[in-house]
């Protein structure tokens, strides 16, 4: 048994936003040239669905309005060698702005549900981006990638 092994242990809280408009899922891409879903650390006094709308605002100009939770996990994150536990969120766009990098992300991309699978990104992200896709299919008569 280790000594800290009695110790709570506490990990970072990241949510995320999976948000597809006309048919083509919103990603941006990291300092670890992953793709990932916007979104990021709540902050105190913030609900994650108020987190997400914010986060994904700050980081693309796209306002959003908050769908169901869609899955949480905890993921490693190699190259930093730690834990985050990330929440994901479905969202609907809400307007039709055009999406703006901004300085915390290297690239912004709308891809089709065909094309996630192809992108090197974790496995958590890719299984909610599925998971949405599908509710969305089955909430709507109109195809949706």
């Amino acid at each position: 048994m280790n000594p800290t092994d009695h110790l709570p242990r506490a990990f970072p809280v990241s949510i995320k936003g999976v948000v597809v408009r006309d048919g083509r899922v919103l990603l941006l891409k990291n300092e670890r040239d992953e793709w990932e879903l916007p979104g990021g650390r709540i902050e105190w006094n913030e609900t994650p669905e108020q987190c997400v709308v914010r986060e994904i605002a700050e980081e693309t100009h796209w306002t959003v309005v908050m769908g169901p939770i869609l899955d949480a996990w905890m993921y490693h994150i190699e190259a930093a060698q730690k834990h985050v536990f990330i929440v994901t969120y479905g969202c609907y766009p809400d307007g039709e702005s055009e999406s703006v990098l901004s300085v915390e992300h290297k690239e912004i991309g709308l891809f089709n549900e065909h094309e996630v699978a192809t992108l090197r990104m974790p496995d958590g992200y890719k299984r909610s981006i599925v998971k949405w896709y599908a509710r969305l299919r089955a909430d709507s008569p109109e195809p949706v990638g």
